[in-house]
């Protein structure tokens, strides 16, 4: 299995723990901070810190437990690969061997 897609299955597990604490609404004063802890390890410094706001904010209020905000943000950023460096998406041409007539 490709290694996005192994990710894709640990966003799932952390989602489904996320809903699974919707069931009881104490769990989610300690889930909150440990989701936000792993979404931003998960998804680097750059977007990290974005996703982990995004993510403590969800899984503390208590009707969006349901929303699958970790595999939200692997869709976008892994899958589409929104906010990707322009450099790494289009590697330069070496004009080095480009022949000019």
């Amino acid at each position: 299995m490709e290694r996005k897609y192994k990710k894709l299955f640990k966003c799932m597990v952390l989602d489904a723990i996320g809903m699974a604490s919707a069931a009881l609404p104490v769990i989610d004063v300690v889930w909150a901070p440990i989701a936000a802890s792993i979404s931003y390890r998960m998804f680097g410094e750059k977007r990290g810190k974005y996703t982990s706001v995004i993510t403590f904010i969800e899984e503390i209020l208590p009707v969006t437990d349901v929303i699958p905000s970790f595999t939200i943000f692997w869709f976008l950023f892994d899958f589409l690969g929104v906010g990707k460096d322009a450099k790494t998406a289009n590697p330069p041409v070496d004009t080095d061997f480009v022949e000019i007539n």
